[in-house]
């Protein structure tokens, strides 16, 4: 009898354990499930969709390529009116790039990347007559 007593308290135990796994993994997919849910939602209040030229969308997290591919600009002219080198700034956030380029002065390269955009879209608009 006592090694029956002590098999169901093993049982027990097991279960024990068991049903608090699941529950740290049920919270655990709660709470990332509920993080990416909100990345989502961040992302798509960006605003940016193909077509889109509203430079107000541009955030610091943004790099270069990723801006002159939105926005359709050359990476090449937004690098150009920055008097940045392309050469290993490819990769880097507009905040880092604005850290390095711009001391004491937040937000500086942010604002140039939205005129240089700005001036692109003016000079290359579409003429009226012109191919649809």
């Amino acid at each position: 009898m006592a090694v029956k007593k002590s098999n169901s308290k093993f049982v027990t135990t097991e279960r024990l354990i068991f049903i608090s796994l699941l529950v740290v993994g049920l919270l655990l997919i709660g709470f990332f499930g509920l993080r990416a849910v909100g990345s989502y939602i961040r992302i798509q209040q960006t605003g940016l969709e193909p077509g889109v030229t509203d430079v107000e969308a541009i955030r610091g997290w943004m790099t270069i390529p990723y801006i002159a591919q939105a926005y359709q600009v050359p990476e090449s002219f937004i690098f150009e009116q920055l008097n940045i080198p392309a050469e290993g700034n490819r990769k880097k956030s507009l905040r880092d790039l604005n850290r390095e380029q711009t001391a004491g002065n937040p937000g500086a390269l942010t604002e140039a990347v939205k005129t240089a955009i700005r001036r692109y879209q003016a000079e290359h608009s579409a003429t009226p007559g012109g191919d649809p």
